[in-house]
């Protein structure tokens, strides 16, 4: 993939955030998007190699649109300015109420004409009913989730688990006292890191992509392993 290119498209994307350009510069972001949907095949491709249920997962579903909700917003950009994609074994890059892990990755410009790449794996804001069966289950098989914690791997990739949006309290039905409380207290179980994009290595981003979200495969499996009974709970 022409990773500059991408980078400076998306760069012009978000000083000129307007419908007009979008439709003026639209055959670039064709070849673009062409390309990018190559790097998800082939990293899907990659994924199945470790994680066999993801290996039939359509790329052209994996693929989020540009285009931004604006219905809730107060910023009325109506596009995007990332190209990303959500590799699930259902084709869900939204989670249902069912729920299910998904390995995540988006491309952005970064300052001084560079680009950044975002990478992670997990359930990221998770529909009530499923967030309800993700914390009975780190209650029911604590020390499956203390493994979890402490895997060499996800550590040394992503540290621990993101706070985004954090509980300041128990959540209701649940013990305070707990050994996990501050695990129980989130509303994504994720993990991410960001680094700066290899412009000049294109052919560095699906293995660089593939072998960071290895590293996440142990929370991907234990999410897994969430009962589908909990759900039904709520």
């Amino acid at each position: 993939m022409h990773l500059r290119d991408l980078t400076q498209y998306l760069k012009e994307l978000g000083e000129n955030n307007r419908r007009p350009w979008f439709i003026m510069n639209k055959p670039r972001y064709d070849i673009l998007r062409e390309e990018f949907l190559c790097v998800v095949t082939e990293l899907i491709s990659q994924l199945g190699k470790f994680d066999r249920q993801v290996i039939a997962c359509n790329p052209k579903k994996a693929l989020f649109r540009i285009n931004r909700d604006i219905r809730f917003s107060k910023d009325k950009s109506p596009y995007k300015t990332r190209f990303s994609a959500g590799i699930t074994p259902r084709d869900q890059r939204r989670p249902s109420a069912a729920g299910g892990p998904t390995y995540y990755f988006h491309i952005e410009s970064g300052e001084q004409g560079g680009g950044r790449l975002l990478f992670g794996a997990g359930e990221y804001m998770p529909p009530a009913p499923r967030l309800r069966a993700i914390r009975q289950h780190v209650v029911n098989d604590a020390t499956g989730f203390a493994k979890v914690l402490k895997n060499k791997q996800l550590r040394q990739t992503f540290g621990d688990l993101q706070p985004e949006d954090k509980l300041q309290r128990a959540p209701k039905g649940f013990d305070p006292a707990h050994p996990h409380i501050e695990y129980l207290k989130l509303k994504s179980y994720f993990v991410w890191t960001e680094v700066e994009l290899a412009l000049n290595a294109p052919e560095r981003l699906v293995p660089q992509l593939a072998g960071g979200l290895k590293d996440a495969f142990a929370l991907v499996t234990w999410l897994r392993g969430v009962p589908e009974t909990y759900n039904l709970q709520e």
